[in-house]
């Protein structure tokens, strides 16, 4: 989600589309590990429906990241092979079984191989829109699916409140300040995004947009550990995302040292039904 807790695989710079910021799209590999556990699942009735609107069993994740969507397709009795652009995190999906080629979206060669789903969790927006959902037509079988998704994060108000003026104290000119716009209103911007994309492709029906809601509680450290996760944080020099933690660890220990947020997970959605013009 906050614009950009959830994860942004998210943030771009002044006067830039996210998927032209290549340094923070393909940054997040810098902590494969720590990316892989903490960042939050995605809801099981989100898979049902996308698999029993599909045609068949072969799904392809675009910018899979270490495959926290795809082991949930393929526990969902999927075959699912990933694309990112990082080989860290590639590495760390191939060690959960998870086959995938590196490649950005746009450059990536099918060699032929077709699909019935082509899913982005969290990571549509670092896809150049129009020319992504082209590509998706061109590997998606008749009737196939693209569902491009993300989680938006809603903290309790008051604990929102002290995390944006954690922020505006350790760094007040850092570019962004991701408590500061209500976290959905930027993702279903995004899902609009995705959904224009869709459409200047000519090759699927009305975009849909679904939403599933539910909640998941962060101890103080677990929503630690997450933090650096999130788009451009990064970025931002070792010595002032310790205080940045500890001014965030202050704030929910002032909380109880722990609370429930709430993530409304929103999908921009279509079925492949038109054959592109040669």
């Amino acid at each position: 989600m906050p614009a950009r807790p959830e994860g942004q695989r998210e943030r771009a710079p002044a006067r830039s589309e996210p998927h032209q910021d290549r340094q923070i799209a393909e940054s997040f590999g810098s902590d494969a590990e720590r990316y892989d556990r903490a960042r939050p699942s995605y809801p099981g009735a989100l898979v049902e429906r996308v698999v029993a609107a599909s045609p068949g069993p072969d799904v392809l994740d675009v910018g899979c990241g270490t495959g926290i969507a795809a082991r949930l397709f393929q526990a969902a009795g999927c075959r699912v092979l990933g694309v990112d652009p990082d080989e860290r995190m590639a590495g760390l999906a191939r060690q959960s079984g998870v086959e995938v080629d590196v490649a950005t979206f746009e450059a990536w060669d099918p060699a032929g191989r077709d699909f019935d789903a082509v899913i982005a969790a969290q990571a549509w927006h670092w896809v150049d829109p129009v020319a992504g959902a082209a590509k998706a037509a061109l590997v998606l079988r008749s009737g196939g699916r693209l569902a491009t998704f993300w989680n938006a994060f809603q903290t309790p108000p008051d604990l929102g409140e002290a995390f944006v003026e954690v922020y505006r104290r350790v760094e007040p000119g850092l570019p962004f300040n991701p408590w500061t716009r209500p976290a959905l209103d930027a993702y279903l911007m995004m899902c609009g995004k995705a959904a224009d994309g869709i459409r200047q492709s000519r090759a699927f029906g009305e975009p849909e947009q679904w939403n599933f809601g539910w909640d998941h509680s962060y101890t103080r450290d677990q929503w630690l550990e997450q933090v650096p996760t999130f788009g451009g944080h990064g970025q931002i020099p070792p010595a002032k995302l310790r205080e940045l933690l500890a001014g965030i660890g202050a704030a929910i220990d002032a909380k109880g040292g722990s609370f429930t947020a709430h993530y409304t997970t929103v999908v921009a959605t279509a079925a492949r039904t038109a054959p592109l013009d040669p």
